[in-house]
């Protein structure tokens, strides 16, 4: 009876450590990853899923930006790590087999930086300077997106010095608003509540270095508002400086990629 006993422990044991394997999602990696420096004459370059889901290409871009991008922190929170992550450029093709969604394209890529780049690192948060994305008394102005985010980047630049926002989720536009203002220092902080995707046009004049002269300027660039009046005036937000968490990715390891 005491051997039966065991048995069925044992049986039972072996049926939950089964259940458990059954409920823990696959790891999200790219099936195929070609990874090799850059030309050095290579003058263009950029970072984009590709059209049908199922993968990623890289052209002529740092290691650090690809973390920026993959994790949607500004470069100036990643601390540590060799030179070569802002000196050498690299060009990435990776490719699924199947059609995925931006944040599993991202995971993936994510989990590519660890494998081949053997990427590690740990997070720190700080009380520190932030600006906080509320939204302004006068109302919000961007239109509402129902359809979600798609494989397009969400934002870019069109003529007249437009920027033009396409079903663009408030993490991704405190980011971007990071990254205008990176002059300043503080990171951008979502405390709007808005979980939608949004529309917009968006034109501002660009944050100059301390010091540095509006006169400098194309007129046509003189003309326009700070960003601040933009967002309140074009999308109904508002920057507030105040103090927050600011969250510090710390390199712990990370080498040259293995070969493809």
């Amino acid at each position: 009876m005491r051997t039966s006993g065991l048995l069925a422990a044992a049986f039972s044991l072996l049926l939950s450590l089964f259940a458990l394997t059954q409920d823990k999602p696959a790891r999200l990696t790219f099936d195929v990853a070609s990874i090799k420096l850059s030309a050095p004459d290579q003058q263009s370059g950029g970072i984009k899923p590709l059209p049908g889901g199922n993968g990623y290409i890289a052209q002529n871009m740092p290691v650090k930006l690809m973390i920026s991008l993959m994790y949607r922190v500004p470069m100036r929170q990643i601390k540590d790590g060799p030179d070569w992550l802002d000196s050498e450029r690299y060009d990435i093709e990776a490719r699924a087999d199947g059609s995925y969604g931006i944040d599993d394209l991202h995971i993936m890529f994510q989990n590519l930086l660890a494998d081949r780049f053997d990427f590690k690192f740990h997070k720190e948060s700080h009380e520190g300077n932030v600006y906080a994305l509320t939204i302004d008394k006068s109302g919000l102005k961007m239109k509402e997106d129902g359809t979600g985010q798609d494989l397009k980047i969400p934002i870019t630049f069109g003529p007249n010095f437009e920027t033009i926002g396409n079903r663009v989720p408030m993490p991704y536009l405190c980011w971007f608003l990071g990254q205008q203002l990176q002059n300043d220092q503080r990171p951008v902080i979502d405390r709007t509540g808005l979980q939608k995707t949004y529309d917009f046009t968006l034109k501002f004049a660009p944050l100059l270095a301390p010091g540095a002269s509006k006169d400098g300027l194309p007129p046509e660039l003189q003309e326009l508002p700070s960003i601040f009046d933009a967002l309140k005036d074009q999308l109904g937000l508002k920057l507030e400086p105040t103090r927050g968490p600011v969250d510090y990715y710390i390199i712990d390891q990370i080498d040259k990629p293995s070969p493809n």
